[in-house]
């Protein structure tokens, strides 16, 4: 890093570091009473129940609207916590039919915000990641002014520990540093990876285009979205693309953008289950239960522009037409193509070469299927999970493809000493890795803690044209995914707002088809929250596909923004006219 780069970081990082103290001191949290809607009923002992997550739970005690101390008015006259976190109300009177009772039945939970200052430790990450290209300095130093506005000066017993004990993190330890990595050095200790790719590219893979298609192709198939089918299209397919040279930045564009994308139009997966709990409307019946919410998502996915569009430009840049990719993915193909670099010269791999080099014992031969049945078996155990459990298991998938892996190898004649040697390569090489998942995850929950979202949402007002809405939904959802790292969190700040606001604007200003409308706004904020989790650098799956595939963070993230926003801004326009023509 030059020393005038380095002289502005450290201004920078003392200007923001003065500013959190300026807001922990002087800025007051401003509280917001948010509304979570759920389903709810009476059994047959006549206690009021709903579901959430799966669970169905009992609500021990009912008050008033106009006497809970987490009421609007009431958290506007105090700076303070208040003392309750949530608390069930009825908005209106309970003497009315059990139908009314359910829908004005509410959980009350009070929100805060710094305001604009709550996006301060995220632009803050964002703004060093892009200066520095030092992800670990960039994520660090937005912990630490979050930390601050929290009043959490210590910050490893108070932000960092916390952080690194939650399941989500023992998850990332579990998945990424020991069953990726030690799948990923078994197959480099046993050659398998190199097996693949020399197969494929004899008989299938020609050329750079015929490596990149494949590499769609993959993306298509697994669309399970998210981590999972970044990690399988990525490993999968690196060893393929590096042999027939095509450049880490278009094949990590490749891979991120058929990751969600595809998840949102393919979505036999997680995602409709985990939404509709967001889309439920107090009096409108076509999403009373949640069959119907489910299908109202399916019903929904022909309006998924943004995704239409994101495929169809990584099937573009998969057959050599660049015309929407962008002058860096052009420069990096062409660098790839005249000189065989697949990297920049100033490209910093957050994956170790330990995932990149072979160390094969002499006398051992690779065999095409110590490739493929770990991966065969990786994927039935998610498909399988998927379909019989709700959700693919991804732990047992990885677990049980090392674990397939690891036996051939010891079948064939690896000694013990020699695997192991081959599992330790394997983990050091996605130590530094993890460690940037780790802190991504932290700022990520640092930013909702702020309420950073809570402020974006809370700026949208209701005296808006119906045409604007699925525009500022757009706009709005890019931003909060793209400052938090994370799609499924901004669904649930954003769709209890946006679907009810949708809902009313369309009966307030009668539209023809309300619907439709709404299908509309709820596919900009589907939509939306992708694309501002794809271009993040602070996003699990922005991280996992430059390291799966080899490619420096910031380039990754540098020459994959620029065709994304072409296909948001596709999309926005599609979204306007979709509601002024059809609704």
């Amino acid at each position: 890093m030059p020393s005038v780069s380095k002289q502005f970081t450290l201004v920078l990082c003392v200007i923001s570091i003065v500013a959190a103290f300026y807001v922990y001191i002087n800025v007051p949290p401003s509280w917001v009473e948010s509304q979570l809607r759920f389903e709810t009923y009476t059994d047959n002992k006549g206690n009021w129940m709903y579901q959430a997550g799966g669970k169905t739970l009992k609500i021990d005690q009912i008050v008033d609207y106009e006497n809970s101390p987490l009421r609007q008015s009431a958290l506007t006259l105090t700076t303070q916590p208040p003392a309750l976190k949530q608390q069930w109300v009825w908005l209106s009177d309970s003497s009315e039919s059990a139908d009314v009772q359910a829908s004005s039945l509410v959980l009350l939970k009070a929100d805060f915000h710094y305001g604009l200052w709550s996006l301060l430790p995220a632009f803050i990450a964002i703004l060093l990641c892009l200066i520095t290209k030092e992800p670990f300095v960039a994520l660090l130093s937005g912990i630490v002014v979050g930390a601050i506005i929290m009043g959490q000066f210590d910050i490893f017993s108070q932000v960092l520990i916390p952080a690194v004990g939650t399941t989500s993190a023992a998850s990332i330890l579990i998945l990424y540093l020991w069953l990726l990595g030690g799948l990923m050095g078994v197959w480099g200790k046993t050659g398998a990876a190199q097996a693949f790719a020399e197969y494929m590219s004899k008989h299938y893979v020609k050329g750079p285009r015929s490596a990149k298609l494949v590499a769609w192709f993959l993306g298509i198939i697994f669309f399970q979205g998210g981590t999972m089918s970044t990690v399988l299209v990525g490993t999968t397919v690196k060893p393929i693309a590096d042999k027939a040279k095509v450049s880490h930045e278009e094949l990590s564009y490749v891979v991120d953008s058929t990751a969600s994308p595809v998840a949102a139009l393919i979505a036999f997966n997680a995602w409709p289950a985990y939404i509709q709990g967001f889309l439920f409307i107090p009096g409108v019946a076509f999403l009373a239960t949640e069959s119907q919410r489910v299908a109202f998502f399916f019903a929904s996915v022909p309006f998924s522009f943004y995704a239409i569009f994101a495929v169809i430009g990584t099937l573009l840049l998969s057959l050599n037409i660049t015309i929407f990719s962008g002058p860096l993915l052009k420069k990096a193909s062409t660098r790839a193509s005249t000189t065989g670099e697949l990297d920049s010269k100033t490209a910093r791999p957050i994956s170790a070469k330990e995932l990149h080099n072979t160390n094969v014992p002499k006398g051992y031969k690779a065999n095409l299927v110590e490739f493929l049945l770990p991966l065969v078996s990786l994927i039935c155990v998610a498909v399988i999970t998927h379909f019989n459990m709700g959700s693919p298991q991804i732990h047992w998938a990885f677990a049980t493809a090392l674990f397939i892996a690891a036996s051939i190898a010891l079948i064939k004649g690896m000694s013990l000493h020699q695997l192991l040697e081959g599992l330790g390569d394997g983990l050091k090489g996605v130590v530094f890795a993890s460690v940037i998942l780790m802190l991504a995850l932290t700022i990520g929950l640092i930013s909702r803690q702020l309420g950073g979202g809570i402020f974006l949402v809370e700026s949208l007002g209701d005296q808006i044209p119906f045409w604007a809405l699925p525009l500022i939904l757009q706009g709005m959802t890019m931003l909060i995914a793209f400052s938090t790292g994370t799609s499924w969190g901004t669904y649930a700040i954003a769709f209890p707002l946006a679907m009810p606001l949708a809902w009313s604007l369309a009966q307030s200003q009668n539209l023809a088809h309300p619907e439709l409308y709404l299908m509309i706004c709820f596919a900009t904020v589907l939509n939306g929250s992708v694309y501002g989790d794809q271009c993040s650098p602070i996003s699990d799956t922005t991280i996992l596909s430059a390291m799966t595939t080899g490619c420096d963070l910031m380039d990754h993230v540098k020459s994959q923004i620029l065709p994304a926003s072409y296909a948001a801004m596709l999309a926005g326009l599609c979204w306007t006219l979709s509601a002024l023509i059809l609704t």
